[in-house]
């Protein structure tokens, strides 16, 4: 049976016909298809479409439409896919967004930074309180990261008199910081 007498029975509701239709030409338009806009996806969605267009509005294909000669239900329907191929691409579409977009932003946020450099310029003001020496074993220690035995000889001491001055240091810090322990607590947790 030729296309153009499917076409006729599918108008009658005939879902034999129409399967025949799809089982003879499906591959075929869905290469064009992939052609025409580059992508599987979308081209077996656009052949899919038109298809259902077929079913739906089947009297939308007149074979006596062009002058006297007879229209092929092939270039009807190619015309059909590539047309609804190109409608597609023609739509915009939002641009992919580059991978690891979404991705959870771990940083701290504008209030936590500005509470830990409030903290910062509290702990920095108290440092500059304290006794030179002191001020240097708590620097290299804490800030620094030097082990004490390695501080103690950076500051040219025996391991006791420098654990000694980071003793008194530490005690002059909680002093100076003392009235301002909760806010410093918050800035650095």
């Amino acid at each position: 049976m030729s296309d153009e007498a499917l076409v006729e029975r599918v108008c009658s509701g005939d879902r034999l016909a129409f399967a025949c239709l799809v089982e003879r030409h499906g591959l075929r338009f869905r290469a064009i298809a992939v052609r025409t806009c580059g992508d599987q996806m979308m081209a077996e969605e656009m052949v899919q479409e038109a298809f259902v267009k077929l079913w739906t509005r089947p009297d939308k294909f007149d074979p006596g439409r062009f002058d006297a000669r007879k229209a092929k239900f092939t270039t009807w329907f190619h015309r059909v896919v590539v047309n609804r191929c190109l409608d597609e691409l023609r739509r915009k579409r939002p641009e992919a967004l580059p991978e690891g977009f979404d991705a959870v932003d771990n940083r701290p946020g504008a209030d936590t930074v500005m509470s830990r450099d409030r903290g910062l310029k509290q702990l920095f003001a108290a440092l500059e309180h304290l006794p030179d020496r002191q001020r240097s074993a708590l620097t290299l220690s804490y800030l620094d990261g030097y082990s004490n035995i390695d501080a103690a000889e950076i500051m040219e001491l025996n391991i006791k008199a420098f654990e000694s001055l980071l003793v008194r240091a530490r005690a002059k810090m909680r002093e100076e910081l003392g009235k301002n322990k909760t806010d410093l607590l918050s800035a650095f947790a």
